[in-house]
């Protein structure tokens, strides 16, 4: 027994010493630079001068610390970049694979995904515009994988006909992906996962994407699929300035349905600056609405964004049987406009709880919000809405009509300072046409007897007009900006952009 553990410990120190010595060569080794292009010869050194031909070659490459791999822009180059699992750089001598010239390289991997990584760190990856089959012509992959990896970055990606994410990033830590326009693509556009409920995914950071025309993996039949961005089994994820548009409309099945841009099984997850708007389910179908965090997300928050025009709610409140608990979430500063007309929630804002246990569904901050609606309500309360501790205050809610569709289910969630206004009968929620008769049947906006909410009609700037394309264009909309002073002295509005951004 002790020999073995001798021998054990010999065998410990010598590997940890090649692992030295590796290390040690890759940082000192002088960074080398390998060029691809079609017009070359995979016989070639693969300098400028005398470049590779294929990715074939690129994968037989031993890349280490320091290396760069140009692909020649604006030319297309068939097959699988697949690297070999290990790659290892170093945050000042990271792998680089990029394009050089004029434009980007294409990757055209037919049915098979254009690049994957696996089990590296310190990898660059910018300028490439990857290219599938289709998701219903043949393509059965995601676009871009990374799997298991750390410290990857990947900026300026152009990524379309996937079956299923045009983006995947799978138990990976410290990845940030920048500039990604990810469309025409299946399951999703962005996807970041992990083995359920494990939160294995980490320090993510998702910055000025876009994801449209992601429509629906035609091969998933028991679950949603059209997503935008949908991020879960994760933490600590930032997506900012993203922008997702015309996802989900051709899922195929009538049920659970995609989001523009969403969390679920999630903690700390930061959703800010963004525009959802457009974004549909299959016929039928529920969901297709703006942003939503879902079963199992805690201590996050979505601010600062626009959802507009979508078939579901703009902003979801969600809890699905058999998630993790649900709580410590927080929604404000956001802006909804005519969300939710054509999908179940009828309304702009959407609380729904499969688990049927508040235990499971608690503590909630809804403040500082503009719900406004010409078409339905501005509040939709499922026939399951077990919660408690969902508190919203300092909101502006404007209905067609009746401005709450449904009931809590047990009454536990409380509205204060809230101004209120249906466009046709000035105020109507339960067929009560009378503000202050409502609050004093209810309970709801009364401090000691005392009304704190209002019952003023807010003149916005250009409500119902929303036209914007892009987060890019969020400093220019003045749409929601009042005009009325009396709402103005009363503190109900806060200015969408007045606060400070929160930092992972």
């Amino acid at each position: 027994m002790r020999t073995k553990l001798i021998c054990g410990l010999v065998c410990l120190v010598v590997n940890s010493v090649l692992l030295t010595i590796k290390t040690a060569f890759a940082q000192s080794r002088p960074a080398r630079a390998w060029y691809v292009d079609t017009t070359g010869s995979d016989a070639g050194k693969g300098t400028k001068q005398h470049p590779f031909k294929t990715i074939n070659k690129v994968k037989s490459l031993r890349l280490l610390a320091g290396d760069t791999v140009y692909f020649r822009g604006g030319q297309t180059f068939y097959g699988s970049l697949e690297l070999p699992a290990g790659l290892t750089g170093t945050r000042k001598r990271p792998i680089v694979i990029t394009a050089y010239g004029w434009d980007n390289a294409m990757i055209d991997s037919k049915d098979s995904s254009s690049i994957r990584i696996f089990k590296s760190s310190h990898i660059k990856l910018k300028q490439f515009s990857l290219v599938g089959s289709g998701r219903k012509a043949g393509n059965i992959k995601d676009g871009l994988a990374l799997i298991n990896c750390k410290d990857i970055q990947v900026n300026d990606l152009d990524i379309s006909g996937f079956q299923k994410s045009g983006l995947l990033i799978y138990s990976s830590q410290n990845v940030t992906a920048k500039n990604i326009f990810v469309h025409d693509n299946g399951s999703a556009g962005i996807t970041v996962e992990a083995p359920y409920q494990t939160r294995e995914s980490h320090n993510i950071k998702i910055l000025y994407c876009r994801a449209e025309n992601n429509p629906g993996d035609p091969t998933n039949l028991t679950n949603h699929s059209g997503n935008g961005i949908v991020v879960g089994d994760c933490r600590k994820v930032l997506i900012d300035h993203c922008t997702a548009t015309n996802n989900g409309w051709d899922m195929p099945r009538i049920g659970n349905g995609p989001v523009g841009i969403w969390a679920y099984e999630a903690d700390s997850v930061i959703i800010q600056h963004c525009l959802s708007y457009k974004n549909k389910t299959s016929k039928g179908g529920a969901d297709g609405g703006g942003f939503d965090l879902d079963g199992g997300v805690t201590n996050s928050v979505v601010q600062y964004n626009l959802s507009y025009d979508n078939w579901g709610s703009g902003y979801c409140i969600f809890q699905y049987w058999g998630a993790s608990a649900w709580h410590d979430n927080v929604f404000r500063y956001n802006i909804s406009e005519n969300d939710g007309t054509v999908s179940d929630s009828q309304a702009g804002l959407y609380i729904w709880n499969s688990s049927d246990d508040e235990k499971q569904f608690h503590d909630c901050q809804v403040y500082g919000n503009i719900i406004y609606n010409d078409k339905v309500a501005a509040i939709c309360f499922s026939e399951k809405s077990e919660s408690k501790g969902i508190r919203m205050y300092n909101n502006i809610f404007v209905g067609k009509d009746t401005l709450i569709k449904g009931k809590d289910k047990i009454g536990d969630v409380k509205f204060w300072q809230n101004d209120w206004w249906s466009i046709a009968s000035g105020f109507n929620i339960d067929g009560i046409t009378n503000f202050k008769n409502w609050a004093i049947k209810t309970g709801q906006e009364q401090t000691k007897q005392h009304l704190t909410g209002f019952n003023i009609k807010p003149v916005f700037k250009a409500p119902g007009k929303t036209k914007i394309t892009s987060a890019n264009q969020f400093k220019a909309f003045k749409n929601y900006g009042l005009a009325n002073t009396s709402l103005k002295r009363s503190a109900v509005y806060t200015s969408w952009f007045g606060v400070g951004k929160l930092k992972l």
